[in-house]
């Protein structure tokens, strides 16, 4: 039980709200999208695997690629991998059942998922190592996270939707804007070890407001999507109330987070987007539904 336990922090697994209220976005516009009267429970569950699976695989391979730069870092050096709480074996090993798993679940969905299960697995693997060598990092993250729509969608429907991949750009901006608020406490450390960020390459007062740029380009996304499932599933209160919350959420962060105090980050960076990303789901799930 208690390696269990390891395992599951090691991955931060309650930090898995962020991206799967945006994968149940996705499944659900597909299921209506195609007139389906029932849920395939099956093909929810594969699709939640798949998100799961990619996910822990996604985090794992980070600690296991950056467990020397957790070492040298205060704030890092006591996750499971550099004290010693996980080996790095095992923590390797974690990632490849992992990926496997992924690999299995997409097989069972559809080919086209399957065929681009690869694809999807090298986008939130690579993430670890572009802080390594590029600024942009950030929204390399936001662009793994923002496969949970788009991939939930192909999932139903084995093709593109137009609103899931506005959901999924929504995502990026969404999550490299937060994204960026949280390297704020790293600065010093990353310029020492020659580490990029956007905070290390602009400074702290631009990259606040590169991050509130990115929010704003988040809301554009949000509006747009909230027009389309108003226009093509006539969506209304609950969705229109969950997109407003989001919203909200969104720009409260920048309000507890300054050049000056980063003490909220976590508060920030957790609390505030977990829950923005799962009143916004339940908006759109609940309305489709009522």
């Amino acid at each position: 039980m208690g390696q269990i336990k390891s395992f599951l922090s090691l991955v931060k697994f309650s930090h898995t709200i962020f991206a799967m209220p945006f994968a149940m976005i996705g499944f659900f516009i597909g299921v209506n999208e195609y007139g389906l009267d029932r849920i395939n429970v099956k093909l929810l569950g594969l699709v939640v695997l798949c998100m799961v699976t990619a996910r822990n695989a996604a985090m794992a391979f980070n600690r296991w690629a950056d467990q020397e730069i957790d070492k040298k870092n205060p704030r890092t050096s006591t996750r499971e991998i550099p004290s010693g709480i996980i080996s790095q074996t095992s923590a390797l090993w974690f990632v490849i059942i992992n990926v496997v798993l992924f690999f299995i679940s997409a097989y069972f969905i559809n080919p086209l998922c399957f065929y681009l299960s690869p694809i999807a697995i090298l986008i939130v693997l690579g993430y670890s190592y572009t802080k390594r060598f590029s600024w942009i990092c950030h929204l390399i993250l936001g662009v793994g996270l923002s496969l949970a729509p788009i991939g939930a969608c192909l999932a139903v429907t084995a093709h593109f939707s137009l609103v899931t991949f506005l959901y999924g750009v929504a995502v990026i901006t969404w999550v490299a804007g937060f994204d960026i608020l949280y390297a704020l406490q790293d600065v010093e450390f990353d310029k020492k070890e020659s580490l990029h960020s956007i905070p290390v390459k602009f400074g702290m007062s631009k990259s606040l407001t590169i991050s509130m740029g990115l929010h704003v380009l988040c809301t554009i996304c949000i509006v747009i999507c909230s027009y389309l499932l108003w226009h093509q599933f006539q969506l209304r209160g609950f969705m229109l109330g969950g997109s407003m919350s989001f919203l909200t959420l969104l720009y409260y962060q920048h309000t507890i987070v300054s050049e000056r105090d980063l003490s909220k980050l976590n508060l920030a960076f957790f609390t505030t987007n977990g829950f923005a990303s799962l009143i916004l789901a339940l908006g759109i799930i609940i309305d489709f539904y009522w």
